[in-house]
């Protein structure tokens, strides 16, 4: 029962490192919980997501590839470009 707390601290220092990177706090939260929570692979997400948004593609369609290729960077981009 004690490690509910400790889950739950852990994932709020994340949130709060990833905040302090500029993330918005939507985002954040809704990269943790695609990722089962994984800092590691919701900061990649939240990076690509930011620089493919600066390149002009959409968030909804980023947000898909994204999810669809693992967060590889080479693979998303491709099939973005080919949308």
């Amino acid at each position: 029962p004690n490690c509910l707390p400790l889950q739950f601290l852990s994932y709020l220092g994340a949130c709060d490192r990833l905040l302090k990177q500029g993330y918005e706090e939507g985002q954040v939260e809704e990269a943790m919980e695609m990722f089962q929570y994984s800092e590691k692979k919701a900061a990649e997400f939240l990076h690509l997501l930011a620089q493919f948004n600066d390149m002009g593609f959409q968030q909804n369609e980023i947000k898909e590839v994204l999810l669809l290729c693992g967060n590889q960077r080479e693979r998303a981009l491709e099939e973005l470009v080919m949308k």
